[in-house]
Order: C-alpha cells, then structure tokens, then sequence
C-alpha cells in the first residue's frame, strides 16, 4: 500500500530556513546544510529499503496561488494566505507493509526540537472504489 506523509510549515518557517528575520531566529548556513543533509540520509535509507516512491519540498507559500469559484468565475488569490498560517510544506510518498510502518517511518520527520510539531499519513486510494467514504 501507498501512503503519503505531508508536512506542514508557515511563511514564517520558510524565511527562517532563508536566513530572514522573522519571531524566530534565522537558520544558519550551517543549520541549513545539517537539516538537507538529515532528509537527504533519511530518503536515502527509504530508497535502500525499497519503500521511497517520491519525496518533494514545495515552495514558499508566497509563490502559491488558490484558485476558487465565486458565482461559477474562477477567483484566483496569491499568497500567503493571511487567512491561515499553516500551509503544506512538502511530502513523502513510500509503499510500505503496512500503515503502522508508514507512521513510523513518518516519526523520522519530526524535529524533535520543534514542540508542536507533526505530519500526517494517509493511505493512498488506488482507484475511486477504494477511497471509502
């Protein structure tokens, strides 16, 4: 079974990892090198496991668009969303035995130093009769 595992994340996250000021003090390069360098290892393991479908980051939520309908026209908004902090980050994809492996592979993607922190996992639908309303 397929499961993705999303992360989440804020404008404000993502000018910390740029070195920009914000609440939070700004990454270091060399904080910066040392958290592409654990997901790179970690994604690495999933690839030597078999497990790693596919693994992405997105972009900042400055560069994101939500498009809505208003009256049957398209509505489009730029963000960030001043509605809501919390916006998808990046994701990982693996194909695993079971939903307990895929959560605990999903532990290995919190930053234990971040309290509050967490991800989802969700099993992927193989078809619309799967999708189980």
């Amino acid at each position: 079974m397929k499961y993705m595992i999303l992360l989440y994340g804020s404008q404000q996250d993502y000018d910390v990892l740029a070195g920009r000021p914000s609440d939070k003090p700004p990454m270091t390069p060399d904080e910066v090198a040392a958290m592409h360098a654990y997901m790179g290892k970690f994604h690495q393991e999933l690839v030597d496991s078999g497990e790693l479908v596919d693994a992405r980051g997105l972009t900042a939520p400055v560069h994101a668009r939500r498009v809505q309908l208003a009256s049957g026209a398209p509505v489009v908004t730029d963000g960030p969303y001043p509605e809501t902090q919390e916006v998808l980050a990046g994701y990982t994809i693996v194909e695993c035995d079971s939903f307990d492996r895929a959560t605990q592979i999903a532990s290995g993607l919190i930053n234990p130093d971040a309290p509050g922190e967490y991800v989802d996992v969700r099993p992927i639908a193989d078809s619309s009769d799967s999708l189980d309303l």
